[in-house]
């Protein structure tokens, strides 16, 4: 029988468990009308989701605009509450916990957030930024906070001599590169991206990449990394989970899923990466019919079904499980049922 996600994390194979691990995560939104707040609706914004991270891995979570990609993240860390499922933080089932009872938890799991515009208090100095969650933790104070801050802006690239200037002092670049030391202040095992470079130049980008990757080998960190943006995932990223109106279709190590996507939606997303146009005259071509659904009406069955170019009857009824088609290789689509093992590519003529 074909493992599960949860089942390869568990640790009941004699490997260490995880650093973190989701089972069955859900985060519905309800949608309320008129003066006493009837719920009318409800938004399915993370719909059962389920992955690990090791220490020192990263694990890049990509898809379209309003997939639920930085929903996941943010019920991660519990900055929202979890509609359903469990957390664990190595092995630790954290779910349950109130805001008292995660303080503990929040020094070991950060946050970098996507525009380095709105993430930063303009009425603080910037080494006011980075040292607010010192103070807020207690654990340094005075001259000893002063030098903490000073280093983690030179571990970020930045002059300790800058301290004292306010956000709307510097660049986009340098603005996240604070948002990075004060994620860093206090030594997490931990940080999720949302989409931390998405909202700087090209260049920019690759500075800000290449900063954490450096981080993570000198710190030991791991990563999840909300994207959108294939290229950027793909340099950075150890294993890749891809999501679609809230779910998980497809999730393994980022050669397997470039060199061979198991999901239509996948293959699809990898169809839609610009390559040098030598190479695009031999790229079978991929493109998605239709709209994305609500999230407020999802498509039965396989949520993807609408817009699939190998869409079945079944699939209109019957919701795919995440099972693993070959090893280490998980996707949620009934063409793989049976163990058929082939690129999606060779089932069209």
């Amino acid at each position: 029988m074909s493992a599960s996600p949860e089942a390869a994390a568990n640790g009941s194979n004699g490997v260490a468990p995880p650093l973190v691990e989701v089972r069955g995560l859900k985060k519905h939104f309800p949608i309320v009308k008129g003066l006493f707040g009837r719920t009318v609706g409800t938004v399915y914004a993370v719909d059962g989701v389920s992955f690990h991270i090791d220490p020192g891995e990263t694990l890049g979570l990509v898809g379209e605009s309003g997939c639920g990609k930085s929903t996941a993240g943010r019920t991660l860390l519990k900055l929202l509450e979890p509609t359903g499922g469990r957390i664990l933080l190595n092995g630790k089932d954290i779910t349950g916990h109130d805001a008292e009872q995660m303080l503990p938890y929040r020094r070991r799991m950060q946050m970098i957030y996507q525009d380095p515009y709105a993430s930063l208090n303009p009425r603080m100095s910037a080494g006011e930024i980075v040292g607010e969650p010192l103070i807020i933790h207690r654990i340094a104070a005075g001259d000893e906070r002063r030098d903490r801050v000073a280093a983690l802006f030179e571990r970020v690239g930045l002059r300790p001599e800058h301290m004292a200037s306010y956000p709307h002092e510097f660049s986009g670049g340098q603005r996240q590169r604070i948002g990075i030391a004060r994620a860093l202040a206090l030594s997490p095992e931990l940080v999720v991206g949302d989409e931390p470079v998405s909202a700087l130049d090209v260049s920019i980008q690759a500075q800000i990449i290449n900063l954490l990757m450096d981080l993570q080998d000198e710190l030991k960190l791991s990563y999840l990394f909300v994207a959108h943006d294939l290229a950027v995932v793909e340099h950075l990223s150890h294993r890749v989970a891809v999501m679609y109106l809230g779910r998980i279709v497809e999730l393994t190590d980022k050669t397997s899923l470039f060199e061979m996507p198991l999901h239509p939606y996948s293959e699809a997303l990898l169809a839609a990466v610009p390559i040098p146009k030598a190479s695009a005259r031999s790229r079978k071509r991929v493109i998605l019919k239709g709209d994305v659904p609500s999230p407020i009406n999802p498509p039965s069955g396989c949520h993807f079904h609408t817009r699939c170019l190998y869409a079945m009857a079944r699939c209109r009824q019957e919701v795919p499980e995440l099972r693993e088609v070959v090893p280490g290789h998980f996707a949620s689509c009934h063409l793989h049922d049976g163990g058929v093992k082939f690129p999606l590519g060779e089932l069209v003529a």
